[in-house]
């Protein structure tokens, strides 16, 4: 089985560009999954239901969330009704929406789980607590995607090697910016530090260079704007034995205008 993840997408000029490249990218590499991390979609904060049916046209087929997953507030309203929709599984329970779902890809069950860090993030449950709690539930699932969205390059790690060979692959995301540390590790599990966004070039982490200038500068409360200009689109192909559920192969993919 062949997956493509796609990084966060920040705001229009990133939903727009995943509907440029997307078509391109299927017809050339034939992913049998996509998955995409849209936390920064609406605005750079949030998702809408208008923006998710957008991804779903352009080819994502399971969208993944972070630190911003409440930040449009009409998502607690709808996300319980959309099972395409993966929020940070250690959430608390009773928060709305699911933190993992399964699945047929080519008549496989396959399992996308996300889990967002606790390092300079929100304090949730433990992500290493929460995913064994999920793998138990499964125990006959092969394929088995993990987006880790967290702050620290150190988190994100300990999570690939403590489920080295019990997951398919542990994609980091949320710092934006794509790392060069891909691999698959000895247990047969596909890592990579952080996959990237997708969105504007000229920007910070997508955002308006000179407002968060500002802020930094000022410690002075400034609004954050998505960023206009040259965008990019960071991803990662990450090919599936069939039989064990294990990594073949993990390559990167990075497209600027």
């Amino acid at each position: 089985m062949r997956v493509l993840f796609v990084g966060d997408i920040v705001g229009k000029p990133g939903v727009d560009y995943v509907r440029e490249v997307l078509q391109r990218l299927a017809s050339e590499r034939k992913p049998d999954l996509v998955v995409a991390n849209a936390e920064n979609a609406a605005d750079g904060r949030g998702l809408t239901r208008r923006i998710a049916e957008t991804l779903y046209d352009s080819g994502v087929e399971i969208i993944t969330m972070g630190n911003h997953t409440w930040d449009q507030k009409e998502l607690a309203s709808w996300i319980d009704e959309d099972e395409r929709i993966v929020r940070p599984a250690n959430f608390p329970d009773g928060v709305p929406g699911q933190g993992f779902t399964v699945c047929r890809v080519n008549g496989i069950q396959t399992l996308i789980v996300n889990l967002m860090g606790r390092t300079f993030l929100s304090q949730l449950d433990c992500p290493f607590r929460t995913l064994d709690h999920i793998l138990e539930q499964f125990p006959d699932v092969r394929h088995v995607l993990v987006d880790m969205h967290a702050e620290t390059t150190s988190e994100k790690l300990a999570i690939g090697w403590a489920y080295d060979g019990r997951v398919s692959a542990v994609l980091g995301t949320h710092t934006h910016v794509p790392t060069a540390d891909e691999r698959v590790l000895p247990g047969g599990t596909a890592y990579l530090t952080d996959v990237g966004m997708v969105g504007p070039v000229d920007g910070i982490l997508g955002m308006d260079r000179n407002s968060v200038i500002y802020k930094m500068r000022t410690q002075m409360p400034a609004r954050f704007t998505v960023a206009g200009g040259l965008r990019q689109f960071c991803a990662v192909q990450v090919d599936l034995d069939d039989q064990t559920g294990k990594a073949a192969a993990i390559e990167r993919i990075f497209i600027r205008e």
